[in-house]
């Protein structure tokens, strides 16, 4: 059965795969990011290739004050939803452990303008007793590493958000699944060291949309992540803490 699903950060790589596969399923979109040419061209391929219909527009994670206009122009353009998809994210790399600036841009980012966003939606979703939302998070978040541990405090925050959210909407029947994809090959990702086990951004974004069909609320993509992540979490401090990671 096809639906309206909005994609936040729908520019990003594994936003394009997901937003594919929705589409191949016979969804129509709604689109949305802070590069509106990307955007036009995304939708227009979509269209082109799926007959489905792609609507977009500029959104910004971090402008909070806009949320609220924004989310109305997308239900004014697409009448309702049937489920909505954050994606957005800034990975700012070990130079954010030094300077706050850019560790206050990350947190904005990855948690703070998706609580913002996904206040408005739940509120949304919530009278209607329907709906899924899909919070893309990281296995960064399950411990913090010394190479990257503010994006990961930001996705960790924000994957413990999305669990609370899903035990207020539980009751109303409104799906709430978090996705923690380990290394993924994307321009966030290209040529950082020590990666392996790289994943393809179109084999995620259709994982992720497999996900609806499962009863699972924490997917690790791909899944043996959720092996590697037990493991690191198991590892005790005072060991963990003379690793290089």
């Amino acid at each position: 059965m096809s639906g309206n699903v909005l994609i936040l950060g729908a520019t990003s790589a594994i936003a394009r795969g997901t937003a594919t596969a929705f589409a191949a399923r016979g969804d129509n979109l709604y689109l949305a990011s802070r590069d509106l040419e990307e955007l036009k061209r995304i939708a227009a391929d979509l269209q082109i290739r799926y007959g489905v219909k792609v609507a977009y527009s500029l959104f910004d994670a971090a402008a909070t004050d806009t949320h609220t206009a924004f989310f109305a122009g997308v239900l004014n353009e697409v009448q309702e939803l049937t489920g909505v998809v954050v994606a957005f994210g800034l990975l700012g790399g070990q130079q954010a452990a030094r300077e706050f600036g850019l560790a206050e841009k990350i947190i904005a980012s990855n948690f703070t303008g998706a609580v913002s966003i996904l206040s408005i939606c739940a509120n949304y979703f919530e009278p209607l007793k329907r709906g899924f939302i899909i919070g893309i998070t990281s296995v960064a978040g399950d411990r913090g590493r010394q190479s990257n541990y503010v994006y990961g405090a930001a996705k960790g925050a924000f994957s413990l958000y999305l669990q609370g959210l899903r035990n207020r909407l539980f009751a109303s029947g409104v799906r709430v699944i978090t996705i923690k994809p380990g290394f993924v090959d994307t321009a966030m990702t290209f040529g950082l060291p020590g990666l392996f086990l790289v994943a393809s951004p179109q084999t995620i974004g259709k994982q992720i949309v497999k996900t609806l069909s499962k009863a699972a609320d924490i997917v690790y993509l791909p899944g043996f992540w959720r092996y590697i992540m037990l493991i690191i979490k198991h590892i005790p401090e005072p060991i963990f803490k003379r690793l290089k990671m």
